[in-house]
């Protein structure tokens, strides 16, 4: 199988018969599958996967509703070929540019191709306003550069799509996880339809747990195989400045003040507790960032190539660092 489009779906029943014919005049080929994932719909949305399907479509139907993350990775699991297109089931991407993005990952031997979407067909106020604040701020503290976070259409080689790592929102930071990776990634324009059918499941209630889920991201990203730089680093800040405010108390005591009751005896005494609070948390996150690595097999590192005289060989199974 040469290419596999993963696809999420909830509740999007009109828009399934559309959509296939759309990818079948994509001009993709014939060696390829679409690999549907329906992520616990309530409408018809799995009968009508069912009634338009042909040879090329697969459809993973997920017991409840477990978010389009989730969905998105069963699908990567599911997906059997070399390259993975992962795009929205709302009619938004468009399939015709599968093809161009294909070529350039094959010609310029990125391993990521992302879309930027052109003209983008949604509402100022809740939908391009907050992303556009929420792309220069993953830029800014992730460093990874990327115009368009949101675009859901991008094309992948199997083993970075493979070892992304997805759980609960992160799709929104797949650049970010690639980048981990070490992999090449490149952005490029691709068109976009205005939503005709249904309703759209983003919206500014999203903003909280994007927030969230970057802060772990930036963990990930420069402390999960040394927690101990950041714990170690507040527990010493903190530790150090209760110690400079105790000896200072200790100081006026000796000279006859009275220093009881006062608020600075309570930080100097908390900012101590919490100092040796965090070298522990540090401590404990080292030894299990060794269980993480260790007791699963993991690497951390990525192995792009493995070159030999006369052969030149890429590893089938890579790590996520």
């Amino acid at each position: 199988m040469r290419i596999s489009i993963v696809i999420p779906l909830h509740n999007e029943s009109p828009n399934i018969s559309p959509l296939l014919e759309a990818i079948r005049n994509a001009g993709i080929g014939d060696d390829y599958e679409v690999v549907l994932v329906d992520d616990g719909s309530t409408d018809d949305t799995v009968a009508q996967v069912k009634l338009h399907a042909d040879d090329h479509t697969k459809l993973v139907v997920l017991a409840k509703n477990f978010g389009q993350t989730t969905a998105m990775m069963a699908g990567i699991d599911a997906a059997e070929g070399d390259y993975i297109v992962t795009m929205d089931g709302d009619l938004q991407n468009d399939p015709s540019d599968i093809p161009i993005m294909l070529d350039k990952l094959e010609t310029e031997q990125w391993d990521v191709v992302a879309g930027i979407r052109q003209n983008r067909q949604d509402g100022f106020l809740l939908r391009k306003l907050p992303s556009k604040w929420a792309n220069w701020l993953i830029r800014k503290l992730t460093g990874v550069h990327m115009k368009d976070y949101g675009c859901t259409l991008k094309v992948f080689k199997k083993n970075i799509a493979k070892n992304l790592g997805l759980y609960g929102d992160l799709h929104r930071f797949i650049p970010v996880l690639v980048q981990m990776q070490g992999g090449r990634m490149v952005e490029m324009e691709v068109k976009h339809h205005a939503r005709q059918f249904g309703q759209s499941k983003y919206g500014l209630g999203r903003t909280t747990k994007v927030l969230s889920d970057l802060l772990l991201m930036v963990f990930f990203q420069k402390y999960l195989q040394r927690p101990m730089h950041i714990f170690g680093l507040i527990g010493l800040l903190s530790f150090a400045v209760g110690g400079m405010i105790n000896i200072y108390l200790l100081i006026l005591k000796l000279m006859g003040q009275d220093i009881w009751g006062r608020p600075i005896l309570i930080l100097g005494v908390t900012l101590v507790l919490a100092g040796i609070q965090f070298l522990i948390f540090g401590v404990l996150a080292e030894v299990l960032v060794r269980i993480y690595f260790e007791s699963q097999g993991k690497k951390t590192y990525y192995v792009r190539e493995i070159f030999h005289q006369g052969s030149s060989t890429a590893p089938h199974s890579q790590a996520v660092s």
